[in-house]
């Protein structure tokens, strides 16, 4: 029997108007504690950010995006999250903010393959 592990996830939005509280899911983020794994994978739909506000800063949101995958991928691209761990990164990018990108509330599985897991999610859920 193959082995699955615990993950967790949480979907990233774009609130182009946070006032108004309109989102779409742009992004996924994975930890799976088992593995010392978080990433994430982000695809910005333009023509939904665009209809939501048509003033809506593309580059500034395609930077925040990112920014959460550099977050993930540690090292020099977190920033002061360089020297955290996995989990503590991914602690990180799901706490509540109030800005134009903004982390979903978490949900948990079981998997065999954390990496494959990232570009399922975000195949069923954000493209």
């Amino acid at each position: 029997m193959t082995r699955r592990d615990v993950f967790e996830y949480a979907l990233l939005r774009v609130v182009p108007r946070v006032e108004r509280g309109e989102c779409f899911n742009a992004g996924v983020l994975v930890y799976c504690r088992a593995h010392s794994f978080v990433a994430a994978r982000t695809h910005l739909d333009e023509a939904k950010l665009l209809a939501l506000d048509p003033r809506a800063d593309v580059v500034g949101v395609r930077a925040a995006l990112r920014a959460v995958e550099g977050v993930c991928g540690g090292g020099e691209g977190a920033g002061q999250a360089a020297g955290d761990d996995a989990g503590r990164r991914f602690r990180w990018l799901i706490a509540p903010r109030s800005t134009v990108v903004q982390p979903g509330a978490v949900h948990s599985g079981l998997t065999t393959d954390p990496v494959g897991e990232v570009e399922r999610l975000l195949d069923v859920l954000v493209r």
